[in-house]
């Protein structure tokens, strides 16, 4: 099988969709499937096997992020045609969603997308000015729009389902989570990385890693670490990411008095440094009540790092049974309290990281690419029986039909 995928992110550019489509494209790899992306070119990206970078231009307000061309999108499909794809995969909602629309029904074929982004709690981020219920009206809008033009609709949890149901969606969706690839999440050296950032090795430590942006609510977590200092005054909050939230945050730390307290390390590699930051931790925290999924989650997990997290959207599905969490309610004092918990407890930290791994066992990347290979065969297979009167040469083919391997 052959997939064209459509993304206005990918790496270097990292955050959970970037990371999402570099899983499954393994996954499918391995499996025998060829796969090409069509991302957005960064001033700082290499070659990368099977992807086709597109010119773009910063976005105002968040310079991390690239905008593609629509056009030369288009101009490649002559091109892909010749590549015989079976179908379009779209990961995001912005150019890459009208111009992997259009890439579809100019190459005949079906058009799946994925809904990694909780668009409503994002939007007024980043267009400030537009009052919060008009931001959510649009995005609303929007989604439902956007979602009507698919085959088919791929959500990370369910009750990111029921969320764009209440919107009006009425588009076939399908709960199919980003898996781990867990021999990936093994070692990991938190001593070394503590030395690399002169931390001493008995001091504790808190990790968050993320986006660093305003939708992902560190602000949050930042106070309840200055609640934590209370009892445990040397607790320490390493946030690893990059985004347009840091000058606000690095301001909020000096502001709460925690500006020896909180060490803003940047993005890090994810070969080797991010696991050594995972390990560094006594825990993981994480607040974020956007996630349609949480990754980051799972990672921490997965390294038997214990989690302290919030359960909002996606992150409640994703921690629904861990053994390896404390999930308090969203509010600042709790969450404080069950840090604390962690911290002075080691006999729980011990019991939390032990159980960890096996929560983060039951989301393999194995087992999400085979239902992700189910889902790819049932649309081929339905756009088959559709246009089952094709030319002799099978130009017209909507979908392969000898596609399925």
């Amino acid at each position: 099988m052959r997939i064209l995928m459509v993304s206005d992110v990918s790496f270097p550019r990292v955050n959970g969709v970037s990371t999402s489509i570099a899983t499954f494209r393994a996954s499918l790899a391995e499996r025998g499937h060829e796969s090409t992306l069509i991302a957005p070119h960064y001033p700082a990206a290499g070659e990368a096997a099977g992807v086709i970078r597109i010119p773009s231009r910063a976005v105002p307000r968040d310079p991390e992020d690239r905008m593609m061309s629509y056009r030369r999108i288009l101009a490649l499909a002559p091109q892909l045609a010749a590549g015989r794809y079976d179908l379009v995969h779209v990961h995001t909602p912005f150019v890459a969603h009208y111009a992997g629309i259009a890439l579809a029904r100019r190459l005949g074929v079906p058009v799946v997308e994925t809904y990694h982004t909780f668009f409503e709690e994002y939007l007024h981020h980043y267009v400030p000015l537009l009052p919060r219920a008009a931001s959510r009206f649009l995005a609303r809008r929007f989604s439902v729009a956007q979602c009507a033009a698919v085959d088919a609709l791929i959500v990370p949890t369910p009750r990111m389902r029921d969320v764009l149901r209440d919107y009006g969606v009425t588009a076939r969706s399908v709960v199919l989570p980003t898996g781990i690839d867990l021999a990936r999440f093994r070692g990991g050296d938190g001593a070394a990385f503590r030395r690399r950032y002169g931390i001493e090795p008995e001091r504790p430590v808190l990790v968050h890693i993320s986006r660093v942006a305003h939708e992902k609510n560190i602000d949050f977590v930042l106070a309840a670490l200055a609640r934590v200092r209370a009892r445990v005054p040397a607790a320490l909050l390493v946030i690893a990411g990059e985004g347009p939230a840091l000058p606000h945050l690095t301001r909020l730390a000096a502001r709460l008095g925690l500006g020896e307290h909180v060490r803003f390390v940047g993005y890090l590699d994810r070969e080797r440094e991010l696991l050594d930051c995972y390990r560094a931790g006594d825990a993981f925290v994480f607040a974020s009540r956007t996630e349609t999924q949480g990754l980051v989650l799972l990672e921490a997990l997965a390294l038997g790092v214990p989690v302290v997290s919030t359960a909002v959207l996606g992150t409640a599905d994703v921690l629904a049974g861990a053994r390896g969490a404390l999930v308090p309610a969203d509010d600042v004092e709790a969450f404080a309290a069950a840090i604390e918990q962690v911290l002075t407890d080691g006999a729980l930290r011990a019991r939390l990281a032990a159980a960890a791994p096996a929560d983060a066992a039951a989301w393999s990347a194995d087992a999400m690419a085979e239902r992700l290979l189910q889902l790819y065969r049932e649309l081929c297979a339905g756009a088959a029986a559709r246009y089952s009167e094709l030319p002799a040469d099978g130009s017209a083919a909507p979908c392969r039909p000898t596609g399925s391997e």
